[in-house]
């Protein structure tokens, strides 16, 4: 959905009209803050019920909005922790574990440890395991730096 999304873009600023360009960018944010406020009542709503919380958060058509409006009830930090809770078993299978180094600006700094940090491949392909579960937890994350 957001392939087509970043195709319409592209055909927006490919239009001669400096005007329509404006105009439909107008638009858009108009109706990015109407969702931005319909989705923030609905999470002020569901407050009170925590169960409800951590459903709408933890639905894959939800969560990227939430994320996206920058009303995810969890912290970065939490999502990314949850995400190597989830990897580490697979890590340590293969005699490693890894660390969360720490959070800065969007930007996740980890350590391997054990048997697979030192082996080029594969702590390469440990390395895309972790990546991709806090990329699925954590969209947001700008960078993930292994130190």
């Amino acid at each position: 959905m957001l392939d087509r999304v970043e195709i319409m873009l592209g055909k927006l600023d490919a239009h001669p009209d400096t005007a329509v360009r404006e105009t439909v960018r107008d638009l858009v944010r108009a109706l990015l803050d109407f969702h931005q406020a319909g989705l923030g009542r609905v999470m002020e709503l569901a407050a009170d019920r925590g169960d409800l919380r951590s459903l709408l958060a933890g639905d894959p058509k939800i969560e990227p909005l939430l994320l996206l409006h920058g009303l995810h009830p969890e912290q970065l930090s939490v999502r990314v922790e949850r995400a190597l809770e989830k990897v580490r078993p697979y890590l340590f299978s293969h005699g490693g574990s890894v660390e969360l180094v720490g959070i800065e600006e969007g930007r996740i700094r980890l350590r391997l440890q054990g048997s697979c940090n030192g082996c080029p491949s594969s702590a390469e392909t440990l390395k895309n395991s972790i990546e991709e579960a806090i990329l699925a937890a954590a969209p947001d994350v700008e960078e993930i730096e292994v130190v």
